[in-house]
């Protein structure tokens, strides 16, 4: 018994040793490559990861087929009419201003912004007759601040655009707008089109270039294929489409 007990305490010895340095081991190792590793750097921005999408092309395929009313691929019911190029352009003031209302709006729908109701998915109206064209960007609901009523609106609950400007105080100008773009752009035969507009307020491709109520020149062919600038390009011109002369000092106040 007596020599059992220097044993069991020189046994303790040895394990109460060998915790210690584990413990010593695991607190100096990491404090020297901490001192190897230098200055706390600044974080590394994550990339985005395949399931999000890159900021400024967020908005480029919003729009999904099953958001609209009608199918993408219906064919216009008979009797329809249907949107021409001359109707689109002609509700424009230049290439990329916003279309005037080419019908009634009363006071009452003008105060409760009710145009989204038809035009966030589209769909037949009896009313006219023909579809509604969709809005490519439907969270904006204050639409009269860009869309107004326009002259040939028979009844229209607000004041529609005139069309002499002489007899209102407005001086005769001889600005021109710009040419419409020319269609088929593409960089080789074959290719996929150019897009010939800018891409603000106007992400949506499916809301312009698909479905019954889009003009036919405009129509795509492959409505099932929503990520429309997986192949599709803004066209890059060098000139901007206004240019405006800086104003010259004549030597007086500024």
């Amino acid at each position: 018994m007596a020599r059992q007990a220097p044993l069991l305490t020189r046994t303790l010895a040895i394990g109460l040793a060998a915790v210690a340095m584990l413990l010593g081991v695991a607190v100096v190792v990491p404090a020297l490559l901490d001192w190897r590793a230098g200055p706390d750097l600044p974080p590394v921005t994550r990339m985005a990861s395949p399931g999000e999408p890159i900021p400024a092309e967020a908005l480029a395929f919003r729009i999904r087929p099953g958001d609209l009313s009608v199918p993408l691929d219906a064919e216009p019911r008979e009797g329809a009419r249907p949107r021409t190029m001359e109707a689109y352009r002609s509700l424009r003031a230049y290439p990329g201003a916003p279309p005037r209302i080419p019908h009634e709006v009363s006071p009452e729908q003008s105060r409760a912004n009710l145009c989204n109701a038809c035009h966030a998915g589209g769909g037949y109206v009896p009313r006219f007759g023909a579809y509604t064209p969709v809005t490519p960007h439907p969270e904006f609901s204050d639409c009269l601040q860009c869309h107004v009523p326009d002259a040939g609106a028979v009844g229209a609950g607000l004041a529609a655009v005139p069309t002499d400007l002489s007899g209102v105080g407005w001086a005769p100008t001889d600005w021109v707008p710009s040419e419409w773009p020319e269609l088929d752009q593409r960089a080789m035969p074959g290719s996929p089109l150019w897009i010939p507009h800018e891409l603000r307020l106007r992400e949506n491709c499916l809301a312009c270039h698909a479905g019954p109520s889009a003009v036919e020149e405009l129509r795509t062919t492959h409505p099932d294929r929503t990520d429309c600038r997986s192949c599709h390009m803004p066209l890059v011109t060098e000139e901007p489409t206004f240019t405006r002369p800086l104003a010259r000092s004549t030597g007086g106040d500024s």
